[in-house]
């Protein structure tokens, strides 16, 4: 038996075929950084979607579905509607977790310690 190996036989020509084929394409950090954005759609409608990687996530935020801090240095999820009519502030960071289950449950209503619970 002859070892794995990991390397291709021919030479490819880069990414689809253009360009040069022993130079790969640059990459971009600030794109890698910033991740890349998808469309879900859920119940209540289109979502931009984008995953926020660790190292990324610099600030704390507050996540709408548990409540609870997203801290820095945690990776997590950012939101905003897709329809196009937001703007920046429309933007919501999420735990990822959090995320995937906001169809089972809804966003958590901020109360005050003293207020009473009506549901």
């Amino acid at each position: 038996m002859s070892p794995r190996r990991n390397r291709p036989t021919r030479r490819s020509a880069g990414r689809g075929g253009h360009g040069d084929p022993g130079q790969p394409e640059p990459v971009d950090p600030e794109r890698v950084r910033r991740g890349v954005a998808a469309v879900q759609s859920f119940s209540d409608g289109d979502w931009m979607v984008r995953s926020v990687p660790g190292p990324a996530a610099t600030k704390t935020y507050r996540c709408p579905g548990c409540v609870q801090e997203i801290r820095p240095g945690v990776p997590h999820v950012v939101a905003w509607p897709a329809d196009g009519r937001g703007d920046l502030t429309d933007r919501r960071h999420w735990h990822s977790g959090c995320w995937r289950a906001r169809e089972q449950r809804r966003p958590a209503v901020e109360r005050s310690r003293s207020a009473p619970r009506y549901g």
